[in-house]
């Protein structure tokens, strides 16, 4: 079982919201902190009338996330107050009676759903520390409960029991930081029944695979720091047997149990040891042998399959993204859904946010690279559509820039493929600024086509922005996957060097305005870059990047401990001579004297994953060779900002870097090609 150990890095919105007011508590070095005098000079650098302003992409909807229950009911949704907490409401279909049910106070509710027809749950963490704990609350609001209240545990969602509804199956580094394990929680109660004990903590289980009764079936183990071997129990009384053992550089893992025969045995299995590319078969657990395969693509991943429980688990639908995101209808029920929707919606991604237990309405939600998102519904008995929410009316479609799909070949060949965001009514013969934005991970992640509020934001202020789904990113199968290894600040910036050569041929891109800003590993590339390649950007961005390898392992949290020794093959060995020289090659913060142009660093003070010293310690090197770096430090919030307030501040700050860097003298082109 390939596991994408530090796609950890990806920027997500994990945040906090612990109030700190003594000086001397705060992390990191508050000394190095910019004031806000001095960020809002940085804001006022940005001058034009524009129109659209910065918090027009990047204020949380009125309302949004939209579901039913399961019974269809009610129909759940956030609705954001003047303060920006978005509480959590429930509306009667019927009666059309609406009641606020959880409300958000201090904390941010990252995410929420319907435990059953009565009871919804919630996952909240505290100071930023990651450690989700698992809320209920009833359907008037009563009933509130903490059903993990226990300090520096987290919570992960297992499963859902369909077939138990006062139940679902969770994990937790309860008795152990380093490790997790399966228990069943009791939703009304938070009574709690362990499932199974991960003893080894040497060789640890990583997954479970449970069945729909809430029967574990399977789990993977860790073995030696870098195998996985699945492990399979063919009747309740039988111990588990091995199945077979990969690498982590190799696919096998269950995705689920085929319930369409009585033979108990059958598996959808996610594989890609006898193919480049993930693809799904149908394997027989029992005798160990490949019945058949299901679903694959010659070029990326598969994504997965969807299956219909009402319809006894018959397969709808199966997908996978490549430029675009690619659904292939299975069933016949799905297809005349598939049909009506493109009928309906054309060229736009549609994708099913909610469904009923009987299948009868649909909550859809529609958008592309110029369309926010919107979510519809679909009742199948009146075969209606109806408009719910558009999320972002105040961005209208007609103009957004076009996202566009791009691949070109790598200096040593490989297929590279990425987006390319044009800003919309561009002269012709002028030339613009470009901002290359590597994303997160590095090792699984990849970027998408579809609306982004960054690149959108950037079209509208007059810059071209490049993404690249550099070796390494996910998707694309084994051979890419694995030639991202041990490539962090070496072939992997090659990739974006070469993107920015291949979007230069177009001649339209002015080559003395080019920028880079990434987030978390994006953070890592671009301090990378500006050391690696400091005369081909103007300046750069680090958002909660990475900046010292050495500093960056040794502030792991406890469970990624068991992943250290695939870390090291992956990325690189700190115990090696070989690797620790280039640790020290490509650790940005070790190399500051090789950083000539302009840095503007970000940071969540209490980021469990990139510690804040990784940001301290090179905005204290470059401020120790007279450099002026404007630095902004959030104390409410972890690895990336959630906070509304705090991310237009921060789009404000980055709007005024980019204007006082890569906006004086344009020159205009001789010709323009796309």
């Amino acid at each position: 079982m390939k596991t994408y150990f530090l796609s950890a890095l990806v920027v997500l919105s994990v945040h906090c919201s612990v109030a700190q007011d003594k000086k001397d508590k705060l992390p990191g070095n508050p000394s190095l902190v910019s004031s806000k005098e001095q960020l809002k000079a940085l804001v006022d650098q940005e001058k034009g009338n524009f129109k659209y302003a910065v918090q027009d992409y990047f204020e949380r909807p009125k309302q949004s996330s939209f579901q039913f229950s399961p019974d269809g009911m009610y129909f759940s949704y956030r609705e954001k107050d003047t303060n920006g907490k978005r509480h959590i409401y429930v509306k009667n279909t019927e009666t059309e009676v609406t009641k606020r049910i959880i409300e958000e106070k201090e904390e941010l509710i990252r995410g929420y759903g319907w435990a059953n027809n009565n009871r919804l749950i919630y996952v909240m963490d505290q100071g930023g520390n990651e450690d989700y704990h698992l809320f209920a609350s009833d359907l008037d609001g009563s009933n509130q409960k903490d059903l993990t209240p226990f300090k520096g545990v987290r919570v992960n969602i297992q499963e859902s029991l369909k077939e138990q509804p006062e139940f679902m199956i969770i994990t937790m580094n309860k008795d152990n930081p380093q490790i997790f394990e399966p228990f069943r929680i009791n939703i009304n109660t938070g009574e709690l029944k362990k499932l199974y004990e991960n003893k080894d903590v040497q060789n640890p289980i990583s997954g479970y695979n449970f069945d729909k009764d809430g029967n574990l079936r399977a789990y993977s183990k860790q073995e030696n720091g870098t195998n996985y071997s699945l492990y399979y129990k063919v009747a309740k009384e039988k111990p588990f047997e091995k199945i077979l053992t990969t690498t982590w550089k190799d696919n096998f893992y269950i995705i689920g149990f085929d319930y369409t025969t009585a033979y108990p045995h059958d598996a959808f299995v996610m594989s890609n040891l006898e193919n480049n590319t993930d693809e799904i078969i149908l394997y027989d657990l029992e005798n160990k042998k490949t019945l058949k395969k299901v679903f694959s693509n010659a070029t990326f991943d598969v994504g997965g399959m969807n299956r219909s429980r009402k319809r006894g688990y018959e397969t709808d639908y199966y997908y996978y993204t490549g430029e675009k995101s690619v659904t292939i209808p299975v069933s016949e029920t799905f297809k005349k859904l598939y049909k009506k929707v493109n009928d309906k919606f054309g060229d736009k991604d549609v994708s099913i946010a909610s469904k009923t237990d009987e299948e009868d309405k649909y909550l859809l939600y529609v958008d592309s690279d110029k369309l926010y998102g919107m979510y519809y519904l679909y009742d199948t008995k009146k075969d209606s559509f109806k408009e719910i929410m558009n999320l972002m009316p105040q961005l209208k479609e007609e103009d957004m820039a076009e996202m566009r799909p791009i691949k070109f070949k790598s200096r040593d060949g490989l297929t590279l493929y990425g987006y390319l965001t044009i800003p919309k009514g561009i002269e012709k013969g002028k030339k613009l600024p470009l901002i290359v934005n590597p994303h997160g991970g590095p090792y699984g992640p990849r970027d998408y086509w579809g609306f982004n509020p960054e690149t959108q934001l950037f079209a509208s202020r007059g810059y071209a922005t490049l993404q690249i789904n550099y070796r390494g990113s996910g998707g694309y199968g084994k051979e890419f996957f694995l030639a991202g290894s041990k490539q962090i600040g070496r072939k992997m910036l090659d990739d974006l060097e070469d993107g920015v050569k291949y979007v230069k041929s177009m001649g339209f891109i002015d080559e003395n305005h080019i920028a880079i800003y990434g987030g978390s590993y994006g953070g890592l590339a671009t301090l990378g870059s500006l050391v690696k390649t400091p005369d081909l950007y103007q300046c750069g961005v680090d958002y909660v990047g990475v900046s010292n390898l050495f500093t960056f392992f040794k502030s792991f949290p406890p469970y990624w401990k068991p992943y250290l020794a695939q870390v090291y093959e992956q990325w690189y060995d700190e115990n090696d001579p070989e690797d620790q020289k280039i640790m020290k090659e490509v650790s940005p913060a070790l190399n500051v004297d090789e950083i000539t142009k302009p840095l503007f660093v970000v940071q969540g003070a209490n980021d469990p994953r990139v510690n804040i010293n990784e940001s301290d310690q090179i905005v204290a090197n470059l401020r120790g060779r007279g450099f002026d770096v404007p630095y902004m430090v959030k104390y409410d919030e972890g690895h990336g900002f959630g906070h509304e307030k705090n991310r237009i501040e921060l789009y404000k700050s980055m709007m005024g870097f980019f204007a006082k860097h890569l906006k004086s003298d344009i020159p205009t082109s001789t010709s323009f090609k796309q």
